[in-house]
């Protein structure tokens, strides 16, 4: 792998990468629960607690920029039911494209890192596992799910990242229909990630949202509500283990 493409596999692997927040990034609403998470070589895409129609909201505003808010879950979840989450957006990216290497942007991402066994990987993705964690001080989570807006690939889409296999995401919005207006989604997060990768889930150990915009060198401004995660209904009667940004206060 060429020297200058190290930085952009550790920043495909976002869920786990961990850098110092870039001088430009507010700091975390409070300490332990959702802080921003730099990506090596990038600008950080800056983010603010706020309200937007009525919502407490988490404002991110991306200017050639890619970073994530990320909450590690501390246990872990070992089972995950349904999920849901919303996001209200001003604008799309032109050009953007989640499943095409140079264009990988997305105006809106919700990402969860799932545990599981690197040992079973094959060679090549466990050296890359190794080199991102040389790159960042975390090791990557055995998978990572994501939850995309796309400019242009139809709803549905499952997407394999170009540049890990280990990452893949799926399309829930697309196109420019539902700007300007809050889109909420519930998924089956344990039957959305059999579907992407063809196994079960292991322990989720990290959540995160994500603006970005530094492949097409473009601005986004997105507007995230709560993130919550139900255990399975025959676990716990669903209502147990939510886990959402609001549990911390907005801050400036």
């Amino acid at each position: 792998m060429k020297p200058a493409l190290l930085p952009l596999f550790a920043a495909a692997l976002l869920a786990a990468c961990a850098t110092p927040p870039a001088p430009d990034t507010p700091p975390p609403a409070a300490a332990g629960d959702w802080q921003p998470l730099g990506l090596p070589g990038k600008k950080a895409t800056v983010y603010r607690w706020t309200e937007k129609d009525g919502r407490v909201a988490l404002e991110a505003s991306a200017d050639h920029s890619a970073s994530l808010w990320r909450k590690r879950l501390q246990p872990s979840m070992l089972n995950v039911g349904e999920v849901s989450f919303s996001w209200w957006a001003q604008n799309l990216i032109p050009g953007a494209n989640v499943s095409e290497i140079d264009h990988e942007d997305a105006i809106a991402r919700v990402i969860f890192g799932f545990g599981g066994d690197v040992d079973k990987l094959p060679l090549k993705t466990r050296m890359k596992f190794e080199l991102a964690q040389a790159l960042t001080g975390e090791q990557p989570p055995y998978a990572t799910l994501m939850y995309v807006w796309d400019s242009q690939l139809p709803v549905g889409t499952v997407v394999i990242n170009p540049r890990s296999d280990r990452i893949r995401k799926i399309v829930v919005d697309s196109g420019p229909a539902g700007l300007h207006r809050w889109r909420d989604h519930k998924r089956d997060l344990a039957a959305d990630f059999r579907l992407a990768f063809g196994e079960e889930p292991g322990p989720l150990v990290t959540m995160a949202v994500m603006t970005d915009s530094d492949n097409n060198g473009a601005s986004a401004r997105t507007w995230y509500g709560a993130v919550e995660v139900s255990k399975p209904a025959a676990v716990n009667g669903g209502a147990a283990g939510a886990v959402t940004p609001r549990a911390a206060a907005p801050g400036p």
